[in-house]
């Protein structure tokens, strides 16, 4: 009966002691979760309107995979370039941030570069996507529609899984990647239409960019481009992207094997 009353009277005191317990492990997870917000947490990016014309570096890449040629960027060269622009706090743009930059005049308060990829290699899923998503960035790969079926290159499945994430979206490279500057007007217009067609049923996405194969273009293209519905167009003129060239005629910086961080960044600047 006596050890019956002691528990009795022992219990608010348990209850006490238990609650205090538990308040102290709420507070513990609720300040490690406010700790990883705070550390995982994005700088914030805002936009301000410049008069004139932005130059804005668009970085072409190719293959990520050991070098045999000037369009092949070993993957540790890549990784490395990638924690570069971090390290220097650089923003990279999406299609859309490129169309707000270009079009409406307005660029990001912290200095920027756009990171596009073309032909979809299967690297580009094997090295690009995990280092992107891994340093919170963004990126562009353009996409030839016909070749989603071809060895060495990125399958649908891939490219939606990369869409997914929201750090990749996929432009278009044409349909079967041929030279637009030997094509006639309406050749043009069904390696554009069809591969933005393509692209926006397969992925029910709009599709608003269009990089030529190989940069090449004639006196149709930037008409075929804008009847087509794309809003910018990439070549692979050697120089920053300037509005001035034209919506339809952006150049581009060339990225190639072997630079140094100094040789980087002032091709970045400079564009060539």
């Amino acid at each position: 009966m006596r050890v019956r009353f002691k528990w009795v009277l022992m219990m608010p005191l348990l209850v006490l002691l238990m609650a205090g317990c538990q308040s102290k492990v709420t507070k513990t997870s609720t300040l490690k979760k406010v700790v990883a917000e705070k550390v995982t947490k994005k700088p914030e990016i805002t936009w301000h309107h410049v008069k004139g014309n932005p130059k804005v570096p668009i970085l072409m890449y190719h293959s990520i995979s050991p070098s045999t040629n000037s369009l092949r960027i070993p993957a540790n060269q890549f990784k490395q370039q990638m924690k570069w622009l971090k390290e220097r706090k650089y923003y990279t743009l999406t299609p859309a941030d490129a169309e707000r930059v270009f079009l409406k005049h307005e660029v990001p308060n912290r200095p920027y570069v756009w990171l596009t990829f073309d032909d979809g290699y299967e690297d580009n899923f094997k090295v690009v996507y995990p280092t992107i998503v891994r340093e919170k960035m963004n990126a562009t790969i353009n996409f030839i529609t016909s070749f989603s079926k071809h060895k060495g290159h990125l399958t649908t499945e891939q490219a939606q899984t990369m869409l997914d994430s929201k750090h990749i979206a996929i432009e278009s490279h044409t349909v079967k990647h041929q030279d637009l500057d030997v094509l006639n007007e309406q050749q043009q217009t069904r390696e554009l239409m069809d591969s933005k067609r393509w692209l926006d049923k397969t992925f029910s996405q709009q599709t608003d960019i269009i990089c030529y194969p190989a940069g090449r273009a004639n006196e149709f293209t930037a008409n075929v481009a804008k009847k087509a519905g794309y809003k910018l167009g990439l070549t692979t003129q050697p120089g920053l992207g300037d509005l001035n060239d034209g919506p339809y005629n952006l150049k581009r910086v060339r990225m190639v094997p072997n630079m140094s961080k100094k040789q980087y960044f002032n091709l970045i600047k400079n564009g060539e």
